[in-house]
């Protein structure tokens, strides 16, 4: 399963990684990631309109193709090791200082897989996996090693995270149009291209 999942891995981010070399080079030409490809101004105007498809077909690959061959197995992994961070020995279940500091950045490394890649979904039935794996194994007298808390600790955290994003974001008219579904989670890059986008726009000289 595991080797499985790390062939399927490096496919979907191959293909990931070839989607998003091309729209980041899209965005410094004016593309608009807050809007869908036939909205964009730059891809209204291109010609013949049939070149339109191919870059409809190049975000599906991108953001549905790639992001499932990418993010299933990556989670599914990720589960996987966290079902071998058990210990009996109570001494165990510490994590060092060290560890504690790294929280932080791994939480806003899986706070950005979430909300760019638009997984909460598959984001959250782990989490609650590894939260019901976590009370089955007390009951035998097991608890998380360091190497689990660090995981389980930057899950939680990561959950905070996207609740304070969800919230900030929350009466944004444009963003909500962008994002009609019930789970409402804001991409990063449509927020950086609807409200920062102009801040490094060059200056009009006269």
């Amino acid at each position: 399963m595991v080797y499985v999942s790390i062939i399927v891995f490096v496919m979907g981010a191959s293909i990931h990684l070839v989607g998003d070399s091309v729209n980041h080079r899209l965005i410094f030409s004016g593309y608009q990631h807050h809007l869908s490809v036939r909205e964009n101004p730059i891809i209204k105007n291109l010609k013949p309109e049939t070149l339109i498809d191919s870059f409809e077909l190049l975000y599906y690959y991108d953001e549905y193709l790639g992001h499932s061959m990418w993010y299933i197995p990556f989670f599914l992994i990720l589960f996987i090791y966290f079902t071998g961070c058990f210990t009996p020995v109570e001494e165990e279940s510490r994590m060092p200082m060290s560890a504690l500091l790294l929280v932080g950045p791994s939480s806003l490394y899986y706070w950005y897989l979430v909300t760019e890649g638009q997984i909460f979904i598959l984001y959250i039935f782990t989490f609650f996996a590894m939260m019901a794996l976590v009370m089955h194994q007390k009951r035998k007298g097991l608890v998380l090693d360091s190497n689990g808390l660090f995981l389980f600790y930057s899950f939680i955290i990561t959950l905070l995270l996207i609740a304070v994003w969800v919230m900030w974001l929350w009466n944004d008219k444009i963003l909500r149009k962008k994002y009609p579904g019930v789970i409402y989670i804001p991409e990063p890059w449509a927020f950086y291209t609807l409200h920062m986008n102009n801040l490094h726009a060059p200056k009009e000289s006269f």
